[in-house]
């Protein structure tokens, strides 16, 4: 693909120009930001390093929203980071108008992009920009069970004493508490039951269910940057090299598995055309009501906010 559009020069939309930058999985990555000077700078930044970095790749940035005109995938980020207490529905009313805003912005300069949510919460504002935008879902998704799943199979890998790549396992439901999380987990080829003992095993579901809570704490002033950012570039890279994976995402769900008109995290095989299809996973009857429950609590949500 040619150009990729990252909205939001933040810690996460910067940190992701710059993966791109240096993936050569584009030409030219397109960064812009409301605040007069923040895009720009940070491209220039980014530049300055091509030198060293070996990047090919031209990285631009503007506060003037034209700048994503012709991107093929367009990356929000943009919106309110978390603080120490908050959750990612205290986000809800400030990134809703964000979200509206910026979605207007991406229909009138990048009409035929693919769209790639990060603003939280995740799950509602992914439906938002759906909605906002007006584009097929097949064209919209979020980034949700990348993030999730990596953050768990990192804990996995120390528990288990193996590299973090060598670990296989994933994620569905929404970016928050409620996530489910599929029992099959793959270690270096080993079953993660086998390495780890169940009660440790369990206190890593539920370090991986306030995986981003914990890192909010420890900065107090800011929230992750680098895992979300690394998880969203592995989406766009999956889409730019049409390579068919198989990836845990915030989609629409309506017609899977029963679930309402909602977006909400399951498996999606992605390519150039965005979401191929989604895949419908087979779930034990206690992961399915999790899910089931999780989309009815979505649903509410959409419905009070008037989305639907």
């Amino acid at each position: 693909m040619n150009k990729i559009g990252v909205i939001g020069a933040g810690a996460v939309g910067s940190q992701l120009a710059f993966l791109l930058s240096l993936s050569g999985v584009c030409d030219e990555v397109a960064l812009v930001d409301i605040k007069e000077g923040l895009a720009e700078g940070k491209a220039l930044d980014m530049s300055q390093a091509a030198p060293v970095t070996g990047s090919r790749c031209r990285v631009s940035g503007s506060d003037d929203f034209s700048l994503i005109e012709g991107s093929d995938i367009t990356v929000m980020t943009a919106g309110a980071a978390r603080r120490p207490g908050m959750s990612r529905e205290d986000l809800l009313k400030t990134n809703l108008g964000v979200v509206r805003e910026v979605s207007a912005l991406v229909k009138k300069y990048a009409p035929g992009t693919l769209l790639i949510m990060v603003t939280n919460p995740l799950d509602i504002m992914a439906f938002a920009a759906y909605v906002f935008t007006g584009f097929e879902p097949s064209r919209v998704m979020g980034m949700s069970g990348v993030l999730d799943t990596s953050r768990y199979r990192s804990f996995l890998a120390a528990e288990a004493g193996v590299a973090p790549p060598d670990t296989r396992a994933m994620i569905l439901g929404p970016h928050g508490d409620s996530m489910v999380i599929l029992p099959e987990a793959d270690l270096g080829g080993e079953s993660a039951d086998t390495l780890i003992e169940t009660e440790v095993l369990e206190g890593v579901k539920t370090r991986a269910r306030s995986g981003g809570k914990e890192i909010v704490e420890l900065l107090r002033d800011s929230s992750a940057f680098f895992a979300p950012a690394a998880s969203a570039a592995c989406m766009v890279k999956a889409i730019a090299g049409d390579s068919g994976e198989v990836l845990p995402c915030s989609v629409y769900a309506a017609g899977v598995l029963d679930l309402p008109e909602v977006f909400i995290g399951l498996p999606a095989r992605l390519g150039r055309e965005g979401i191929r299809e989604v895949v419908t996973p087979d779930l034990a009857p206690a992961e399915l009501k999790a899910l089931k429950d999780s989309a009815a609590d979505l649903e509410k949500k959409i419905t009070s906010l008037e989305l639907k």
